[in-house]
């Protein structure tokens, strides 16, 4: 494992549900190209009642506007593969889902490129008590590559925030 960076799935959920357990907070996800695997991949890990309330999948362009709050200009203007958008989303469904952290992915997974942004492209976005931050991303590999690190990825930006921010803590 590189320093600051985790390459399995369920080590980051894991990381992430006990910090979050440790500072009894919540978390909600909005997923575009995962589909839902961020979500299962969280609820594989043992105590994760206590901190995940759940979350969205909106892979359809719409429904990031309707069920996460992504403004509809925004989409418009920049398509679904955007920084702004995954920030949008994360915001959106901490906000809709009233939890203290909402992780966010959207991107392209291929096999085919979409509206010009090339396969493996990926944004993915933590909104918490202390701002938001986004990450791209320039993933290789099969669809089933490019969504697995992208879960990773989400997972392991999440864990960043948490071990830099003290918001929260109980003590």
């Amino acid at each position: 494992m590189s320093e600051g960076k985790i390459e399995d799935p369920g080590v980051a959920a894991s990381a992430v549900v006990h910090a979050l357990v440790d500072r009894r907070q919540t978390l909600a996800v909005a997923e575009s190209l995962t589909g839902g695997l961020l979500a299962a991949t969280i609820v594989e890990i043992a105590g994760v009642s206590a901190v995940f309330k759940g979350g969205v999948v909106v892979y359809a362009t719409e429904l990031k506007h309707v069920l996460a709050g992504v403004p509809q200009q925004l989409l418009d203007e920049r398509g679904p593969v955007d920084p702004d958008v995954a920030l949008a989303l994360a915001e959106g469904v901490r906000e809709r889902c009233g939890t203290d952290w909402g992780l966010a992915t959207t991107g392209v997974a291929g096999p085919e490129p979409q509206d010009g942004k090339p396969v493996g492209m990926v944004f993915v976005a933590a909104a918490g008590p202390d701002g938001a931050t986004v990450q791209e991303l320039s993933l290789p590999g099969t669809r089933q590559d490019v969504r697995i690190a992208s879960v990773t990825s989400a997972l392991s930006l999440l864990v960043a925030q948490l071990r830099g921010s003290t918001a929260g803590i109980a003590g």
